[in-house]
């Protein structure tokens, strides 16, 4: 009981190990298979996908294969079933000669995951060698006089199987004489030798055949035989004899071919034939036989190839020493091999990326390398290394297998390709050395935004230019690679002046270049401020701006604008500026005002006098345009002037325009007058007579003097019927007021005419003493208001009612001139406020007031002419000696600017204050606010 508990224990602690083992090598990446040999090629070894817990998808995707440390490979992987398989037929006593345990290392190789996986798999022998002999035949010599219980050494019997398999015993049949001992060698191994049981006569028998027999434990068992001769000989009293038991030798794996490794020696006293001593291997392989080769007279033993310390190490040699008579002796020979640093270190790239991500991350596996030296201790130490100037390095992987990983992240931009060298070097001296080199190539991403080549960009572009004018060209580099590289320009969204930018500028999506899409004016556009986006073709893409500032520069492309004097018109007194004939040397009389509206250089303006009737009586300042007298004009020149002035900029080619001013010399109203109706005889068609002027006014005149009396004649019969409506009301409704006679008789179609413009003017038939003079009475020159009912107003032309004072219109006080209506000199257009003095008076300069002037002159004329003026006489200037100063000598002329009858003011404007009542007399008690509707009507 208690044995079998002691049994059961023990198989619970063999079970334990083998579990710790398993978990061992399954925690170190390693797995172990058994296949026995000369197993056929596609065998199965073991279930690799299914021990490692690889999927088949992985298998073929991942790229895993094996590699197997020497230099045939056994063993495979299979892709669709993920089993390792032999690669071809194996044989165990090939490979492990004199190995107990055959095993053979492999690694599996995961590219994809950049693993490696070591598998053992140990080659199982089976008995498929039997036992046999050197020699077929062996030949004996013993002389008669051995004594029985001597010993001789027979051949032994090699089995290349291990275990049960190989050589196992020994048996001897053939003759009562003989039998066979198995003495133990050193090793273990057994050695037969013949024993004399029985004397020996040569007379009896001179010779004995005899058969040896080997075994091995295979099942079935395997054989080999050996035929032994022993011949009977005549009595030899001494053997050979070695002079060592055991040579022992030791030789580098170097060692030149035909060198004596060492030379066996070996004496017998005999003499003669009896003492001749022979060598010859006694034991020695097939492979030890074809290295070494032992001279039989001399002993020495010669190497027939080289060695290899990485085949084998050591050779076990016997050497037998015979003399003439048939006596013998055996020594051992061990030739021991030392390693010499013969084999540079094989470094072989198992698996590796040719292109690798800029923006890997550090520790990314880029190559899986293997190192292998064949020689041992020192000179098989291989040491790896590789740059240290690059983002790599070498990790320990698996056993003699390395891995490249980055060391830091990568930067394509500052190097693109990398040839990583790595180099082995063994321990050995001199050390031998070996390199391989791994290319590889760094991807490029997109993590670099494109850069403009300047920071901002200024350009100038001339107005006026053409549609698609090339303005400049942007550039942006990017020093990414390929797509990502590829730059495309476009501009930011943006209005001008209300209109999108795009329809101004456009840019070159591949290029760069800004075009203008359409002509500039720099009078509306003087510079434009945009934006230009550069942006790679990467995923995501990245852009840069930069600004750019388009400078628009001014051309002469816009000629002067005379603002004054204006463009003649049809009149003949458009654009006439009036100069007393006794101006003085300097004094202004007109000012040209031009502006340019281009800007700089180009605006710069300068007047000239291009034309003028009497080139010496004026002239025009260069900058300011004012036209001035360059003398005190003189009796003989001409009434009238026409100048031309040339207004030109600084340009180049410089533009101009001319103005054209019409200047009139007048000492008298006579003089005026004839002047302007000149001027209105020349400015009449061609072909038409000189008094159609004249008699579309008198046509006009009439048709408005017939419109008046048919206003009387309403007038007239309103008034009888209020006379018939009060001859039926009470006596006591009251006194009717009477409208002054003057309101509605005694005045002529011109009147009328200019009552449409609320303005009384009284003109004599002599005009040279013509009078303005507004009486207490005509203080309402208008129509009257519907007077109340208790105050009936008389018809025309009757009486005054009674108690009614007459008026005489020259006793009434004559008020002074109302200054409201005078214009100051900033108010004239064309004069620069520059004049000597204060100006009298104010000139009109517009068509309404012109037009006006122009009625009242003709009016008077024809009045004069037909010399049934109903205006009274008097004094006066008619305001132009207060306009232009004492030069004028007419008299009783009127202003039309004060004659203007102001609502609510007893004042009479007269020529009579002048200059000096202007200045000097107080405003008279009028309405001014009322004067204020009355000048804006």
């Amino acid at each position: 009981m208690c044995a079998a508990g002691r049994r059961w224990g023990r198989r619970q602690r063999a079970l334990l190990w083998a579990v710790l083992l398993a978990a061992w090598e399954a925690a170190w990446g390693q797995l172990r298979y058994s296949v026995p040999e000369e197993m056929p090629k596609g065998s199965f070894v073991g279930d690799v996908a299914k021990d490692l817990g690889l999927q088949l998808p992985e298998i073929r995707d991942r790229g895993i294969h094996i590699s197997d440390k020497g230099s045939k490979q056994y063993f495979t992987l299979h892709v669709k079933t993920g089993h390792l398989v032999t690669a071809e037929r194996i044989d165990r006593e090939q490979l492990c000669e004199s190995v107990q345990q055959c095993v053979l290392r492999c690694e599996l190789i995961v590219e994809g995951q950049m693993q490696v996986y070591g598998i053992q798999v140990e080659i199982m022998d089976i008995n498929d060698n039997a036992p046999s002999f050197r020699e077929a035949e062996t030949a004996l010599r013993m002389s008669e006089m051995t004594a029985p219980g001597s010993r001789f050494p027979l051949p032994d019997a090699q089995d290349p199987d291990s275990g049960r398999n190989s050589l196992q015993s020994y048996e001897l049949s053939g003759d009562e004489h003989f039998s066979l001992a198995v003495q133990a060698g050193p090793g273990g191994d057994q050695r037969p030798e013949l024993v004399l049981a029985k004397a020996l006569d040569r007379e009896e028998a001179a010779f004995h055949e005899l058969v040896l027999r080997a075994m091995d434990g295979g099942d079935p068992a395997r054989t080999g035989t050996a035929r032994i001769r022993v011949t009977v000989l005549d009595a030899n009293d001494n053997a050979p004899v070695f002079s060592q038991a055991e040579y022992t030798v030791r030789v580098p794996e170097d060692v030149p071919v035909g060198s004596v490794l060492v030379t066996v020696t070996a004496t017998d006293a005999d003499e003669g034939l009896n003492g001749h001593v022979n060598y010859l291997f006694k034991k020695i392989t097939e492979k030890a036989s074809q290295i070494f080769q032992l001279d039989a007279e001399v002993g020495a033993i010669t190497l027939l190839r080289s060695l290899d310390f990485e085949e084998r190490d050591s050779y076990e040699l016997e050497v037998q020493a015979h003399d003439g008579g048939g006596l013998f002796d055996t020594t051992h020979v061990v030739i021991t091999v030392t390693d010499v640093n013969d084999h540079v270190p094989v470094l072989t790239v198992s698996s590796a990326l040719s292109e690798i991500s800029e923006d890997a991350p550090s520790g990314t596996v880029v190559a899986l390398l293997h190192v292998k030296d064949r020689d041992s201790g020192a000179n098989g130490e291989v040491r790896c290394s590789i740059d240290k100037d690059i983002p790599f390095r070498l990790e320990k992987s698996y056993e003699d297998y390395y891995r490249v990983v980055t060391a830091r992240e990568l930067d394509r931009e500052q190097v693109s390709e990398y040839n990583v060298t790595v180099r082995a070097a063994d321990g050995g001296s001199p050390s031998l050395q070996s390199s391989a080199v791994l290319a590889l190539r760094v991807l490029d991403v997109n993590d670099n935004a494109p850069v403009f080549a300047e920071e901002r960009y200024s350009a100038r572009l001339a107005e006026n230019n053409a549609a698609g004018a090339l303005v400049l060209t942007v550039r942006a580099t990017d020093a990414d690679w390929g797509q990502n590289a590829r730059v495309r320009y476009r501009l930011a969204e943006g209005r001008v002046r209300g209109a999108p930018l795009s329809s101004y500028v456009s840019v070159q999506a591949e290029t760069g270049a800004l075009y203008a899409l359409r002509s500039l004016d720099y009078e509306q556009l003087r510079e434009l401020q945009l934006c230009v986006r550069a942006e790679d073709g990467g995923a995501p893409a990245l852009s840069s701006n930069v600004s750019v500032r388009l400078q628009i520069v001014d051309e002469n492309d816009n000629a002067p604008q005379v603002l004054y004097p204006p463009a003649a018109t049809a009149a003949a007194w458009s654009g006439v500026e009036l100069a007393p004939r006794r101006s003085e040397a300097g004094a202004l009389v007109a000012k040209v005002v031009a502006v340019d509206a281009d800007a700089g250089q180009n605006a710069w303006l300068s007047y000239e006098l291009a034309k003028a009737t009497e080139p010496g009586l004026f002239h025009v300042g260069l900058h300011s345009g004012e036209v001035r007298t360059a003398r005190s004009p003189l009796a003989r020149d001409a009434a009238r002037h026409s100048l031309v002035v040339l207004v030109r900029d600084h340009g180049r080619p410089a533009l101009s325009a001319t103005a054209t001013l019409s200047v009139v010399l007048a000492e008298s109203v006579a003089e005026l007058l004839a002047e302007l109706g000149s001027a209105a005889h020349e400015a009449a068609a061609p072909g038409e007579p000189a008094a159609s002027l004249t008699r579309w006014l008198v046509l006009a005149v009439a048709a408005v003097s017939c419109l008046f009396v048919a206003f009387l004649l309403l007038l007239l019969a309103l008034r009888l019927r209020r006379c018939h409506r009060q001859q039926l009301l009470p006596p006591d409704s009251g006194a009717s007021r009477g409208v002054p006679v003057s309101h509605f008789v005694g005045i002529d179609g011109v009147r009328a005419f200019l009552q449409s413009y609320s303005h009384d003017v009284s003109l004599t038939a002599d005009s040279r003493k013509s009078h303005l003079r507004f009486s207490a009475a005509s203080c309402c020159d208008t129509l009257p208001a519907r007077p109340p009912p208790d105050e009936p107003a008389p018809l025309l032309g009757d009486e005054d009612p009674p108690g009614a004072l007459p008026v005489d219109p020259g006793s009434l006080p004559q008020a002074q001139p109302n200054t409201d209506w005078r214009f100051s000199q900033t108010q004239r257009p064309g004069t620069s406020g520059s004049q000597n003095g204060e100006e009298a008076g104010a000139w009109p300069n517009n068509q309404f007031d012109t037009e006006m002037l122009q009625a009242m002159i003709l009016a008077s004329a024809n009045e004069a002419a037909d010399g049934n003026s109903t205006l009274g006489g008097g004094n006066g200037t008619m305001g132009l000696s207060a306009r232009y100063g004492p030069q004028f000598t007419l008299q009783h002329v009127p202003d039309y600017r004060q004659n203007v009858y102001i609502p609510g003011s007893n004042a009479t404007l007269t020529n009579a204050a002048g200059k000096r009542d202007a200045k000097n007399a107080a405003p008279a008690g009028g309405n001014k606010k009322k004067s204020g509707k009355k000048e804006k009507k």
